[in-house]
């Protein structure tokens, strides 16, 4: 059974850090692209970061480089998405995705399994 659990959200004043974990099971990770996405209320959900499965290749949406980091430990099948000075914008669930495909891609249709998501709140 596939499963993709998210952790690390939650209220955090602008300027601030959060450090989100996606544990993964159930099919074989290290041969997954992984994504980040966000959707905030009466939003669509967009794309935020994805990482190949050896970590060399990075995408990120434009209004999140520089503060945020994607990256992998394949041995513990998680990925991660460090943020840092965060802001008010950045409020949305967050959701980690698994994409079999060999290229990092930017599109949520292309992802096969996704997490339940988890909350992000930035106070100004």
């Amino acid at each position: 059974q596939v499963q993709l659990v998210e952790s690390g959200g939650g209220l955090v004043q602008a300027g601030g850090s959060l450090r989100l974990s996606c544990a993964a099971s159930g099919f074989t990770f290290n041969r997954y692209v992984m994504g980040w996405f966000r959707q905030a209320p009466g939003k669509e959900r967009e794309f935020v970061a994805a990482i190949n499965w050896s970590g060399g290749s990075l995408y990120y949406l434009d209004s999140v480089k520089g503060r945020f980091t994607i990256s992998r430990d394949n041995a513990k099948n998680t990925v991660y998405l460090q943020m840092n000075s965060l802001k008010p914008e950045d409020t949305a669930v967050y959701y980690c995705a698994a994409d079999r495909g060999i290229f990092v891609r930017r599109e949520d249709a292309e992802y096969d399994y996704w997490g339940q998501g988890t909350q992000v709140t930035v106070s100004s």
